[in-house]
């Protein structure tokens, strides 16, 4: 690889080996006898430190030297290395007349052997003796390897003659990749050389295409575990996609097809151009850079480039704000253009390597197609530019090339897409103008086949952006949050291919609605281009829905839309948001929240289109953001409002579905009739509205059976897997601050309250409903948790445990979190509901969080009827639905003030400050 050892600067600053050396075996030689290992390590202890702090200071002074920086490294361990390895066989263990078994050499193995070694990455050796279980040759290596842990050194190591490693490398890929990049490092030069020869006649000649074949299978399985995305917003520098793998990826393939020993010599053997080199050296080098800082700020082999890392790194590296972007956000779209190169050069080499062997690539079909395409070439199923001027010619070819692409389910030769790349710029204000050109972008988007994979290799072509430069603004822009986990564009290109996969019918099982939806939506067109342009307008520094309507009543008309359409498109983008906030954080059995919805709807087509919007929005953030709970939200509301929507605005249904769900309740609780009219006359008409017919039928079960054992509190846990939940109920006898008392048992057993439905009975009993899941969103389902959470429960209802003492002692949250700030905010509401006075608390999510609003709700003398809890990353926002005392709403200005002032100050406060033991004892 290039930048080895020999041309690191001022090596000596680093480690002087021949002083080092002396001083090791002066040391030695003057050490009480069985101590001589001892002081060697006493004296390399001195000489790795001063090289590390050498190093550190280079780190810091040339932060964007990456590759001269991590061969540094790999020249200071390989000194220490071969020091020890004289001392070790001169002077502790030395072989007066060795025999033939009595040899040994050193050799660096994997990332250690190409020199390229990050600051607390393995050091990774294979010994290499003759023959096996000489014991000269077990006594050197056992004390070598001590040395180094004493040092402080991670090392993997293995002890193998040429005939097993032969052998273990024709046997696992790993092994072979790993050896393909052996280097001498010190000790018998004839055996190491012997083997070299050895493996490339035994293990590398004649078995390219193996090879090949399996680092490129090796490559796709490991892009899926990493995420499948150059485009995460916490990326892995080593082994995510565009990483440093996919290089080193690349020259393992032309060192075993072609015997590479750099990677300059691959533009020698034609698998890569000049410029095309200049583009992996430089790609090479910045992932380095980010990966040795890493290392150095992390203090341990850290590869994930995380939140509050990227900071750091982008002030290291010299990072400065412009109008519009943060440092850090300068710094993740210099990191995500870097793994698109990465991307590119990919299948530039591959290509390369296909011509040379005249054989078809292992990821395209060989189709029977005409030879030319509307002047298009085709070869091997692969669609081609004809000449170097062809788009040039005509750029509105750089639309046709991906919808023909398209529309033949063709791959596109990546010279092509190099040329198209190229080519780019030459779309002006004219092509997006062109009719035609407009026409097939709009076919391409809305493409009934595959529309993703289309639209992601026009955007890596710069196509995209170029055609639609308010898409270009948010390429590779950073959503700075950990909420979402992708950059903007690719989490359009995603939330389109959601969209295209629910009307093919791919997701009908997860999301049976939208994919019924799909099927009676009128306006097709409309909905994949407001999902386009849903976001299109983050970073602007205004609310980008609105800016993002803008945007939309500008460019649809250009793509061929209509007025009505235009319209539409311009609605969804504006109130894409809407139908989520409304799901996940206002009281669905609040029928005035329905109809605020359904009025600001207005109409069933715009219902259905919002909602399939809302789903491809949610899913596309990320893996594990969408799960059942938000599935049911959406549902119950979907379902409700558009009851309105054909019904009118009266609440003409609501005493029937009453009625209704009493008489199913009835019928299955299998209570005596008496028994059962005097349940359901306990509760109030809203308790009817606000539960499934599930839970209305556990209540009853979980009531009876307290009731009739005279039981004064009963607390149910059950696992919903379809939902992803827990249901707890709690059956108890009604007094203040109970609900605090649940959420800071349950805070406790470490679970988080998704939703919290909070009845009283008309015979003073509460019957909390609480849906909630572990840290990681999942269902509590192993029985030793559900009984922890239900005594937990217990133990805060009954005062057996003092909760802010307990709670106080819990860790403190993740160090990732702690890179944001999220600004607290109150707001109060009285217009949300005809009953309640609706709070919404916006703060960073923290653990116990919920429990100290609803204690401080607790001391300000209100009533909770209903509590909603949404996460979005680090950010928690929470709405309670609130009374008085005596049920009416919360009118008074001075209580309202003191209302918002106290939440504030619950929202602010840092992790660690919860109420006092004195102030919460129970």
């Amino acid at each position: 690889m290039p930048m080895r050892a020999d041309h690191v600067p001022n090596r000596r600053a680093l480690i002087d080996r021949r002083h080092v050396a002396d001083a090791a075996v002066r040391a030695v030689a003057e050490a009480p006898a069985g101590e001589g290992r001892a002081a060697l390590v006493a004296v390399l202890k001195g000489a790795l430190a001063a090289g590390r702090a050498e190093l550190r200071r280079r780190i810091r002074e040339t932060p964007g030297r990456g590759l001269e920086l991590a061969h540094a490294n790999s020249f200071l361990v390989d000194q220490l290395l071969r020091v020890a390895f004289d001392v070790t066989t001169g002077q502790l263990y030395p072989a007066a007349n060795p025999s033939a078994g009595e040899r040994l050499a050193m050799l660096a193995v994997g990332g250690y052997g190409r020199g390229e070694l990050a600051p607390f990455s393995d050091v990774d050796l294979m010994f290499l003796p003759p023959l096996r279980g000489t014991p000269w040759v077990e006594q050197v290596v056992e004390s070598l390897l001590y040395t180094l842990w004493d040092l402080g050194l991670k090392v993997g190591h293995s002890t193998r003659t040429a005939d097993e490693a032969i052998r273990m490398a024709g046997a696992d890929l790993s092994v072979r990749t790993a050896l393909l990049e052996a280097r001498y490092l010190w000790g018998d030069r004839l055996l190491a050389d012997g083997f070299a020869w050895r493996f490339r006649q035994e293990v590398v000649a004649g078995r390219a295409r193996q090879f090949v074949a399996a680092k490129m299978a090796e490559r796709d399985a490991r892009h899926r575990r990493m995420g499948d995305s150059r485009y995460l917003v916490e990326p892995n520098i080593k082994e995510g996609k565009g990483g440093l793998r996919d290089l080193q990826t690349l020259f393992w393939i032309g060192k075993f097809v072609h015997e590479a020993d750099d990677p300059a010599e691959l533009v020698d053997k034609g698998l890569f151009t000049p410029a095309e080199l200049r583009q992996f050296l430089r790609a090479l080098n910045h992932l380095w850079a980010i990966r040795v800082q890493l290392h150095d700020l992390a203090g341990r082999a850290e590869e994930r480039l995380t939140f509050d890392l990227q900071r750091e790194i982008a002030e290291r590296m010299g990072y400065r704000a412009r109008p519009g972007s943060a440092p850090v956000e300068r710094f993740m779209r210099h990191y995500f253009m870097t793994a698109r190169t990465v991307g590119d050069l990919t299948g530039l080499f591959l290509a390369h390597l296909e011509e040379q062997t005249s054989r078809r690539a292992r990821f395209t079909p060989a189709l029977r197609r005409p030879r030319t395409l509307n002047g298009f070439l085709l070869s091997r199923g692969r669609i081609e530019a004809p000449g170097d001027d062809w788009f040039r010619e005509d750029p509105v070819r750089l639309l046709e090339l991906f919808h023909l692409a398209d529309a033949h389910e063709l791959e596109i030769h990546p010279l092509t897409m190099r040329q198209a790349a190229r080519d780019a710029p030459l779309i002006g204000e004219k092509v997006r103008r062109d009719p035609r050109a407009n026409a097939l972008f709009l076919e391409v988007l809305t493409s009934r086949r595959d529309p993703e994979k289309q639209l992601r290799l026009m955007n890596e072509a710069g196509v995209f952006g170029r055609f639609v430069p308010d898409f270009g603004r948010v390429v590779a822009k950073m959503q700075y949050d950990m909420y979402h986990h992708y950059t903007v564009d690719e989490h359009t290109i995603r939330a389109i291919g959601l969209l295209s996969r629910i009307e093919r019918g791919e997701l009908a099982e997860e999301h049976p609605l939208s994919t019924g939806i799909m099927r009676l939506i009128v306006s097709r067109r409309v909905l994949y281009v407001a999902v386009l342009l849903h976001d299109i307008a983050k970073g602007r520094g205004g609310d980008h829905s609105v800016l993002g309507a803008q945007v939309a009543e500008r460019l649809c008309p250009r793509l061929g839309l209509s007025p009505a359409e235009t319209e539409t498109v311009a609605w969804l983008v504006r109130y894409h948001l809407l139908m989520s906030a409304t799901a996940f954080k206002r009281d669905l059995a609040d029928w005035k929240t329905i109809l605020d919805f359904a009025d600001r709807v207005a109409s069933v087509e715009r219902l259905r289109l919002l909602l399939v919007l809302t789903v491809v929005d949610i899913r596309a953030v990320g893996p594990g953001v969408w799960n059942g709970w938000k599935a049911q939200l959406l549902t119950t509301l979907f379902e409700s409002a558009e009851e309105v929507l054909r019904l009118g605005h009266k609440q003409t249904g609501r005493e029937a579905r009453i009625a209704e769900r009493k008489a199913r309740l009835a019928a299955a609780s299998g209570l005596p009739p008496a028994q059962f009219e005097r349940h359901a006359r306990r509760f109030f008409d809203s308790y009817w509205l606000a539960e499934t017919d599930e839970v209305l039928l556990a209540n009853c079960r979980l009531a009876a059976e307290a009731d009739a054992e005279g039981r004064a509190l009963s607390i149910r846990c059950v696992p919903d897997p379809v939902r992803g939940t827990t249901l707890v109920t709690v059956y108890a006898t009604d007094h203040p601050g109970i609900f605090y008392r649940i959420a800071g048992g349950i805070s406790l057993a470490g679970a988080n309250i998704l939703d919290a439905r909070i009845h009283t009975t008309r015979d003073g009993m509460a019957l909390d409903n609480l849906v909630v899941a572990d840290p990681l969103g999942g269902p509590f389902d192993e029985p030793a948790a559900l009984e922890r959470l239900a005594r937990t429960i217990e133990d805060a209802l009954l005062g057996r445990v003092r909760l802010a003492e307990r709670l106080s002692a819990r860790p403190l949250p993740r160090r990732r979190q702690e890179a944001f700030r999220v600004e607290p905010q109150v707001f109060i509401d009285n217009r949300a509901s005809n009953r309640f006075t609706v709070v919404e608390v916006n703060a960073l999510d923290r653990p116990a969080l919920l429990y100290g609003l609803t204690y401080a709700l607790y001391g300000l003398r209100v009533t909770i009827h209903s509590a909603h809890v949404a996460t979005y990353g680090e950010r928690a926002v929470d709405t309670f639905y609130l009374t008085d005392l005596t049920g009416d709403k919360l009118t008074e200005a001075a209580r309202l003030k003191a209302l918002e002032k106290r939440l504030l100050e619950v929202a602010a406060a840092p992790a660690a400050q919860r109420p006092r033991p004195a102030q919460a004892a129970e």
